[in-house]
């Protein structure tokens, strides 16, 4: 489980979170959802560690982050970002191998084990034929179930991705997302879609302007209501049977 309460965070003196707190179950997709410069990066940066808050906490399986060093924190978290040294002169397998690092003593060099986990984490992405291919050469989808390999192969249990979707037509946007949630980890995503969020994660917190407008299930979360009061857009909740989707139009005559 990951937790943060009353995080507090800032640049410069201008505050970006406002005593935030998120809660991610153990084996659940919890999504970070929230416009433009609301925090959702930031939040996700102090969960790993990369940001130290200014106030509150930050817990791993009840562990302060502050108090885990490097090494034991990669065993615990692996993270996805948005860069990911597109251009180095790595093939596939190497790219995974890197997540293998935590795990490897100074001098340690690559075993037998190391190698099969780079294999089935590249089997359980359906990636384990681009193995031998150079990693700059692969299409945006084929990236990103690289990127995810390479945090399975560090075998920690907590995973954070910040906007996986990103640049991804729709259908990779879909098999990114569907892969995650069946992986069966603790996984805290950044997602600017609401409607991709509706149908993979479990639990969702809804940032604005550095706080928590509302947090809960999507069904409880992503109402016309609270839409609206974030995005500052008109909503209309559709039914679709098996879950919801929404649709949005810009307000007539600007704010209200």
């Amino acid at each position: 489980m990951i937790e943060a309460r009353g995080v507090e965070f800032g640049y410069g003196g201008a505050p970006v979170l406002r005593g935030a707190d998120l809660r991610a179950p153990d084996g659940k997709v919890t999504g970070l959802l929230g416009p433009n410069g609301s925090g959702k990066t930031t939040l996700l940066r102090t969960l790993y560690g990369s940001l130290t808050p200014s106030a509150g906490s930050v817990r791993i399986d009840g562990v302060d982050v502050g108090a885990l060093s490097t090494r034991e924190l990669a065993r615990r978290v692996s993270v996805v970002v948005q860069e990911h040294g597109g251009d180095l002169p790595l093939t596939v397998a190497d790219m995974v191998l890197l997540g293998r690092t935590p795990h490897r003593g100074p001098f340690g060099g690559t075993t037998a084990a190391d190698r099969d986990v780079v294999g089935e984490s590249l089997r359980r992405v359906g990636a384990l034929s681009l193995a031998p291919r150079g990693f700059a050469g692969l299409s945006g989808g084929e990236k990103q179930r690289v990127l995810v390999a390479r945090a399975l192969a560090q075998s920690a249990g907590h995973l954070l991705l910040d906007e996986p979707t990103n640049h991804l037509d729709v259908r990779y946007q879909h098999e990114v997302l569907d892969l995650v949630r069946g992986l069966g980890s603790t996984v805290v995503v950044v997602l600017h879609d609401l409607n991709l969020a509706a149908v993979y994660c479990d639990e969702v917190v809804l940032l604005h302007e550095g706080a928590v407008h509302a947090a809960g299930t999507p069904e409880e979360v992503l109402t016309p209501g609270n839409v609206e009061a974030v995005y500052e857009v008109d909503v209309r909740r559709l039914d679709l049977g098996d879950g919801f989707q929404l649709a949005f139009r810009p307000r007539r005559g600007g704010r209200r």
